[in-house]
């Protein structure tokens, strides 16, 4: 029979599988671009995962889509423009409003930025449902554990005509699970889907029923109470159905063929020539009439075409049984009924195999117009590399429920100010190897609650190719590093950490990935511009690792989905977001910056990025509201950590990396005595805006990791330990040591982060294993030993455990005005730097060889004030020069630094000192 297809028919069609019945609902709506969407066996999406549609046609608005927002005002109203209610309380400029910076260029960039944004969005809302749905792609995308015995696969490869499975599960064949161009499994969005059945074992017979499910992860030893289909459908008749209203169909084809019968007789036409021509509907009604007026009575309710006289027919018109009609409406779905089909983990594991076991190797075999590749799959969330290293495999990682994780701990609350210990897994051993979780867990996790801090941050912890590159050349986003152990031992980590109050960050790189072929996403489906920008734009210029094309819906997809993996999956508290520099200038922040915003809206700035950012930044705070992100960029662009409805990028924290290098300046290449006061208070604090929002540390991995060395290794040499090693070099290191910290930790911003083991003055550098030291595991550990022994690394550890202390029950980083000190006091000549935070009065001597028995600085209180912490203690490793009176002072009504009352306090040389009134102890 021929069919005439316009654009607006629509086309129901049910795919089959192996077993005879259709895993899949596809609809495609002629005329427009085809697509699929995922349903269960009753042809509803689960309510457990998002749905995920690559349909041009009419999607159903988001909650908070201005369309649906249009069409519920009332018709009296005047039209609202499209972004009315989204409009509300948004000013793209408010910063700039907020700070008093007038720049119209800036401004400019502002507003078409944020009209770029609205586009998006309604771009995005044209493709799917909401915000939520597009940062979900992890739900369908990759391997998925199907209730109908089996395992859906889908990737994302446009430039691909073929995609298969292979594994060693199939013999490495790329015949047996795949899909092709045209064909169903490949929409017009290059997405591929393919069904790896579960396998009957044998002597077992399928199942009768399509709509058949295995509770086959919760609950697994639960649903097997051996309910029959029949014996369900019996109990349904009885207890739900009519008589005679149901009749359940054996075949899905059966209702089709009665309907023709019906129509044609059991002899009906076969072809379209035999078919003759088909009476008008109200010449089949009379007959239908006619031919069943002698039928006895039912209990199936009369319907009636209404005749309104308006037309000579009206066929949709009807008049039905209002005592069955209420009847119906009274009824709940019968789910509960259908629910008792399903069966237990004990039943799918007494009928079938899996059809990729847990633990199997696989990637995904692509043919493209340059030929067959094999890549590692995307969305694939556990790889593991092969032993010579140059290959990797995904791996299928569906644990057995009663292997599985299960979360014991709630994620601690979210801190006013925050205590970051910045840690790698793998150089956390005592021993020269690649340490695992577990080891991190025995040794690591316990040290960072003695030390005091309130989070910890994770560098290297998602897959990567090359162990020195530390794990900023990703190649796999999805997958936690096998270095370290598996998918379930990294969540056993979080789950202990926040167990013991900790915060757990991940250090992410969004800004760039890999170019590796085999193992990453580079040329992923043979082209050039899957993922990444094509030509030199899509390469670092410096770095030689590819570059995001953040315009690409999909590309978002893949981004923002990931950030929402991360937090759903593995329970992680926030993100720091790694060189960001790198992804929002298209020169990747390789350029001299002198502090005019023409710098920041010019050619150069790749607004698709800024938009990810902020995208980033909404998504993540309205799914998770006690998420913290934080923005690592060497250009500090302007409003990073503004409200992004007031024209910032969203984010809750901003890294002041300017400190690190002043001070690896000073110690390597100033002597101590020509040391600037102001320098160090410029930069540390300077007049950036958002100061509460910064966060400071003194030295990262950074400096070590590049080449350089860690601020002990500077400060002491190779002379800890040694017998040549004088009192004096070890008190110049150890006090300057303490003092930098200090004042980075106290100056300004709610935010302070450490490296693991420079809190205690670890004594060598981090170095990698690589080809320059013959692959050497000898510098990429921490000396967790040097605590248990006496000397100056355990008094450091004191001094950096008290400071912690301190910040914990006097809450020092919460306090001060927007997050910045009163700094009343900078002296270059003297070397003396005082300053106010709250109650508290911090005084610095930096002088190498002068100390002041009366040092008069200005305070804000009159009264007694006592010493709280002093960095001339011996048990900090000091000399003990203050007497038991000299931790009282009171004040001397004299002014003093602009204010009313002043303090003489003793200041050794290189010593620095908190105080706090007496009103207040």
């Amino acid at each position: 029979m021929m069919v005439s297809l316009t654009s607006s028919t629509k086309i129901s069609l049910l795919s089959t599988n192996t077993n005879g019945y259709p895993p899949l609902k596809f609809s495609f709506q002629v005329g427009k671009k085809n697509t699929f969407r995922k349903c269960n066996s009753f042809g509803f999406r689960s309510p457990k995962k998002q749905s995920w549609s690559c349909s041009a046609s009419e999607q159903p608005q988001p909650l908070n889509s201005p369309q649906q927002n249009e069409k519920r005002q009332p018709k009296f109203k005047k039209k609202q423009t499209k972004h009315a209610d989204k409009d509300k309380g948004v000013d793209p400029v408010g910063f700039l409003t907020k700070h008093g910076i007038s720049h119209k260029a800036f401004a400019f960039f502002l507003r078409e930025r944020y009209k770029a944004l609205k586009d998006l969005r309604d771009e995005i809302f044209n493709r799917y449902l909401n915000l939520k749905e597009l940062a979900s792609g992890y739900e369908l995308l990759g391997m998925q554990r199907n209730a109908q015995h089996r395992v859906d696969f889908l990737e994302w490869a446009p430039g691909a005509r073929y995609c298969a499975i292979v594994g060693d599960f199939n013999g490495w064949s790329p015949k047996e699970n795949c899909a092709r161009e045209g064909h169903f499994g490949h929409d017009d969005y290059g997405y591929w889907f393919i069904i790896l059945e579960d396998k009957l074992r044998e002597g077992e017979e399928p199942d009768e029923f399509y709509f058949q499910q295995y509770n086959y992860v919760d609950d697994y030893d639960k649903g097997d109470s051996g309910v029959t289909v029949e014996e369900m459908f019996k109990k349904a008749n009885d207890e739900y159905w009519e008589p005679g209203e149901d009749r359940f169909i054996k075949s899905r084809y059966e209702a089709v063929a009665k309907l023709y019968e019906q129509i044609f007789g059991p002899n009906g036409p076969q072809t379209e020539e035999e078919l003759e021509e088909i009476a008008d509907p109200e010449t089949r009604y009379k007959a239908w009439k006619a031919q069943h007026r002698d039928d006895p009575p039912s209990n199936l309710p009369s319907t009636h075409v209404i005749d309104t006289g308006m037309k000579e027919y009206d066929v949709f018109n009807i008049i039905d049984d209002p005592v069955w009609l209420e009847k119906f409406r009274a009824k709940s779905p019968p789910i509960a009924y259908w629910l008792e089909t399903r069966k237990g983990r004990k039943a799918w594991l007494k009928k079938y195999m899996p059809g990729i076991p847990h633990g199997s190797k696989y990637r995904v075999y692509f043919n493209t117009p340059t030929g067959p590749l094999e890549r590692v799959p995307a969305w694939a969330t556990y790889v593991v590399p092969d032993a010579d290293g140059k290959q990797a495999f995904a791996i299928h990682w569906e644990p057995p429920p009663e292997s599985k994780y299960k979360w014991k701990h709630k994620h601690p609350p979210k801190p006013k100010s925050l205590r970051i210990y910045e840690c790698h897994v793998g150089i956390s051993g005592h021993d020269p190897k690649v340490a695992s979780f577990d080891d991190f867990i025995q040794k690591v996790l316990p040290h960072i609650k003695e030390a005091g801090y309130n989070a910890i941050q994770l560098i290297g912890l998602v897959e990567h190719k090359d162990y020195f590159t530390v794990g900023y050349r990703v190649t796999n986003f999805y997958a936690v590093s096998s270095r370290y152990g598996t998918p379930e031992d990294f969540k056993r980590l979080v789950d202990l950490a926040h167990g013991l109050g900790l915060l757990v960050f991940l250090d992410i790189v969004h800004s760039y990935a890999a170019a590796d072929e085999m193992v990453g996403l580079s040329l992923f489906d043979g082209s050039n511009d899957c993922y990444f920008h094509s030509g030199k734009r899509g390469n670092h210029k410096f770095w030689g690792t590819r570059m995001f094309n953040y315009a690409d819906q999909d590309v978002l997809h893949f981004l923002l989905s990931n950030l929402n993996w991360w937090v759903e999956e593995y329970q992680v508290d926030g993100f720091h977001f790694h060189s960001l520099g790198s992804m929002m200038y298209t020169h990747n922040g390789f350029a001299t910056f002198t502090g005019d915003l023409e710098e920041y809206c010019n050619q150069y700035v790749d607004k698709d990025a800024l938009l990810y950012l902020i995208l980033a930044n909404d998504i993540l705070h309205a799914l998770h509201p006690n998420i913290i992100t934080i923005a690592e960029d060497a250009t500090l662009y302007p409003g990073l950590c503004e409200l992004t409805s007031q024209g910032g990028l969203g984010f809750d924290y901003f890294v002041n990396l300017s400190a690190p290098e002043m001070w690896s300046s000073f110690l390597e290449n100033t002597p101590d005595h020509e040391w600037s006061m102001s320098k160090i208070v410029n930069t540390l604090v300077g007049s950036q805006q958002n100061t509460e929002k910064m966060l400071l540390y003194a030295e990262n991995h950074n400096q070590s990791i590049s080449g350089g060395q860690s601020f002990a290794e500077v400060l002491f040499g190779d002379t800890i330990g040694c017998s040549s090693v004088t009192e004096e070099s070890l008190l110049r290191g150890s006090s300057l040591h303490k003092m930098i910290r200090l004042i980075t930790f106290t100056i300004g911003g709610s935010a302070y982060l450490n490296f693991m083991g420079n809190e205690f003055g670890h004594p060598k550098r981090v170095e990698f294993p690589m080809a320059s030291n013959n692959y050497s595991y000898a510098l990429a550990n921490r000396q967790w030993d040097l605590l248990s022994k006496e000397g100056v690394h355990s008094q450091l550890f004191t001094f950096d455990k008290d400071m912690m202390h301190l910040d914990e029950v006097e809450g020092i980083l919460s306090k001060g005005s927007g997050g910045r000190s009163n700094i009343h006091h900078i002296n270059d000549p003297t070397m003396v730097i005082a300053y106010i935070r709250g109650p508290f009065l911090f005084v610095f001597n930096f002088h190498p060889t002068n100390s002041y028995h009366s040092y008069s600085v200005g305070v804000e209180e009159a009264g007694e004030y006592h010493i709280i912490l002093n960095t001339d203690e011996k048990k900090y490793g000091g000399q003990g020069s203050f007497e038991h009176d000299q931790y009282v002072r009171r004040t001397i009504n004299r002014r003093v630094d602009g204010l009313h009352t002043c303090l003489e306090v003793f200041l050794p040389s290189r010593t620095a000192q908190i105080c706090l009134p007496d009103s207040t102890t």
